[in-house]
């Protein structure tokens, strides 16, 4: 996704982890292909206004308040299924761990997947266990990692834009359905990135992430995470289903079928194997 947790952070880098091991062809994650822009930029004062910065503390609030930001680690399984041309396709089982802020290992089990990706901020590594192949994540990987942490529900509410000298400010009210309403804050990254986040204007709970991505033909693509179906977790409340739309056309949904915060998490899980035979 994040949380006493709420797994908005998994469920990001599930979407663009999933892409790159499944589908490649239909990512905009294409060789060449990169997040917008992709240098990192030195990390100044950040700053924000009251009016964002109070949408952003309901949201807390909705999601179970100090119980949500008390937590440091998501365990969690359920499905992915990838869109082609706004279809679903064969859905894939995944198991996901989460250690907060930049560790994560997912494992994608299908008829035509055996992958697991682990990611410790900008290095990590793939084993493809139909091929039996061992490798470093690649530069694009490392960058697209980068990209679903900026763009998570994780970042915006947990503070961790501001390490990064963001700017959070409010953007307005915006349609989102018959008799509802959206406020918007904006996150502005010192690079130029931008990213928005929709909340529900009745209960505060979050509704989108938009921003845009540049593909392999340098053109910028709008992409959009939307966030339903919200259950409680112990004490916090958790979205289990997030829809992933690129130029308007689903691309993706991942399906939480269980979520546990706090669990132990072994170190290990994230230490790169000396072959795939020692992966279980």
């Amino acid at each position: 996704m994040s949380k006493t947790l709420y797994p908005s952070l998994a469920a990001a880098r599930l979407c663009a982890l999933a892409l790159l091991l499944v589908s490649p062809a239909a990512s905009a994650q294409e060789p060449g292909a990169r997040p917008t822009p992709a240098p990192a930029a030195k990390a100044s004062a950040p700053k924000s206004d009251e009016k964002a910065e109070e949408i952003v503390r309901r949201a807390v609030d909705a999601l179970g308040g100090a119980a949500y930001l008390d937590v440091r680690t998501v365990v969690s399984h359920g499905y992915f299924t990838p869109y082609h041309d706004g279809v679903a396709t064969l859905p894939v089982r995944f198991e996901d761990y989460l250690v907060f802020p930049d560790r994560e290992r997912t494992h994608f089990r299908g008829s035509i997947v055996n992958s697991i990706q682990t990611n410790t901020g900008e290095t990590g590594w793939v084993a493809d266990l139909k091929m039996k192949k061992l490798t470093d994540i690649t530069p694009a990987q490392a960058e697209d990692f980068r990209l679903t942490m900026r763009v998570s529900l994780d970042n915006v509410l947990r503070g961790w834009w501001r390490s990064e000298g963001a700017a959070l400010t409010y953007v307005g009210r915006r349609e989102a359905g018959l008799g509802r309403r959206n406020e918007a804050v904006r996150l502005s990254y010192p690079d130029g990135f931008t990213v928005e986040f929709e909340f529900s204007a009745r209960d505060a709970l979050p509704s989108k992430a938009l921003y845009r991505k540049q593909n392999s033909e340098g053109e910028l693509v709008e992409e959009e995470d939307r966030y339903a179906q919200f259950q409680e977790v112990g004490s916090v409340r958790a979205p289990f289903i997030i829809d992933h739309f690129r130029a308007g056309v689903q691309s993706s949904r991942v399906n939480f079928e269980a979520v546990e915060f706090n669990r132990p998490v072994p170190d290990s899980l994230f230490t790169r194997p000396a072959d795939v035979k020692a992966l279980k």
